[in-house]
């Protein structure tokens, strides 16, 4: 009997161990990769010779009602999530940023993205970020609390969720 019951803990511990090491790889940060040329996140992208710029993006947004749907944009990575890779940000003609999600938080992409020229498809829209908001991203990116702090204002930017995203020179 005292031999079932050990037998009994150690398969016991031996599942709860493996269990716990899956649940913490799946959750241990974002995707490893160097984001070379070619690569591509999430759905991929069908649209990449008709991919306008971000300023182009803008204006459309003004035109359009504020929202575009099935659009490519082409822009040079500026941040990506530290702890998941589930967001990033593209630079703007003007030295400003726009943001991006990832459709349904179906993908993500690796840090090594930061500083490469992308194209996005998705869906964009100029939107309201709240002050809450622009504070969990912040803390997301590991800004430092002084720059935490100093957001005191909600902004209006473009949001853009990307059903996929590709690597370009």
């Amino acid at each position: 009997m005292k031999f079932k019951a050990i037998l009994l803990a150690a398969a016991v511990s031996v599942s709860t161990l493996a269990f716990a090491q899956e649940t913490s790889q799946k959750k241990s940060g974002p995707p490893a990769g160097n984001a070379i040329a070619g690569d591509a996140y999430g759905a991929g992208v069908t649209s990449e010779s008709k991919a306008i710029t971000v300023d182009k993006l803008s204006k459309k947004l003004k035109k359009d009602n504020k929202k575009v749907e099935g659009v490519a944009v082409k822009g040079k990575v500026t941040d990506v999530c530290e702890k998941k890779g589930c967001w990033l940000t593209i630079q703007t003609e003007d030295n400003s940023q726009f943001f991006v999600k990832m459709k349904d938080y179906a993908f993500f992409v690796p840090t090594a993205l930061k500083g490469k020229n992308v194209v996005l498809e998705g869906t964009a829209e100029r939107k309201v970020t709240s002050v809450d908001e622009q504070k969990h991203y912040a803390e997301d990116a590991k800004k430092p609390q002084a720059e935490i702090d100093a957001i005191t204002t909600p902004k209006e930017e473009i949001r853009f969720v990307a059903n996929g995203i590709k690597v370009v020179n």
